[in-house]
């Protein structure tokens, strides 16, 4: 495994490759593959888990809570508070209901979900006082596109936001062309969900291209690496695919070790362009 690593609120250095759980916790039949691929991540240096209180209405949580079991000092455990919960005492409330679901005491990040009614100032303050009651250490956001995070920046402690989860694939570059850029800037993570372009408005049939099948050939690994290593090429990016079994996140793990060569990415370039203009941030 090599050593890409992305560093969090410039003191934490994680994988470049997370775990995700997004559709974890939906099928009691499931979830102890679930459980075990978490385990084998966490064993493969996998620290970074990422869930939410949306996912499975709060049994994805479940599952991290009990994969966890044990072993909570060694993961970087990060969660999600829906929009209508994230301020005041709703956040507050979500945030220990995260908690007792996950079966801990502190979360190490806690992202606002997406935009919603409560103000910049009101998710920040709730977020503030969450840390002061040490319920989490560092606080970000998710699905905010360059002008949301430029007005995020002007509000009295909102440069404390440690990471952006957005949507980020081969066949979605969007955040190329200005928030990414902005993003490095700042030296603020970018986390990248749905990596293997199984997700959002421009979601398509990535892991059947020729293009990266013939790459993957030709290194022996499969299109999900490929695209894994694509996403990842990036300073300060870090992807969180979920991997449901544990052979998925072996591969996964293993992803950590491709670099893709000039020739490769231009190949990527031609079958999927980096934008030329800006873009709608692209959601799922």
């Amino acid at each position: 495994m090599t050593n890409k690593q992305v560093i969090f609120a410039q003191q934490i250095a994680l994988p470049a490759i997370g775990q995700g759980t997004w559709y974890m916790g939906e099928n009691a039949s499931r979830r102890r593959d679930e459980v075990n691929a978490l385990r084998a991540g966490l064993d493969l240096g996998l620290q970074l888990i990422d869930t939410a209180e949306m996912y499975a209405d709060g049994a994805a949580e479940e599952i991290v809570g009990e994969a966890l079991t044990g072993r909570r000092e060694h993961a970087f455990l990060v969660s999600k508070v829906y929009p209508w919960n994230a301020g005041g005492q709703k956040m507050i409330a979500a945030c220990e209901g995260s908690l007792r679901r996950l079966n801990t005491d502190y979360l190490d990040l806690y992202l606002l979900h997406w935009m919603g009614d409560y103000s910049f100032e009101e998710t920040v303050s709730a977020m503030e006082t969450l840390i002061a009651q040490g319920k989490i250490r560092r606080w970000g956001v998710s699905n905010l596109d360059y002008d949301d995070m430029q007005a995020l920046w002007q509000v009295t402690g909102g440069q404390q936001c440690a990471t952006n989860q957005v949507l980020y694939h081969v066949a979605s570059r969007g955040i190329e062309y200005d928030l990414l850029p902005w993003c490095q800037q700042q030296q603020m993570p970018v986390m990248a969900y749905s990596p293997l372009a199984q997700a959002g408005r421009l979601r398509s049939d990535v892991l059947t291209n020729t293009v990266v099948n013939d790459i993957a050939r030709a290194r022996n690994v499969s299109a999900a690496q490929i695209l894994l290593a694509w996403v990842i090429r990036h300073q300060g990016v870090v992807a969180i695919p979920k991997a449901a079994n544990v052979a998925h996140v072996e591969q996964n793990a293993a992803a950590l070790a491709i670099t893709l060569s000039a020739d490769e990415l231009k190949l990527l370039d031609k079958a999927y362009p980096a934008p030329k203009g800006k873009t709608a941030l692209d959601m799922a």
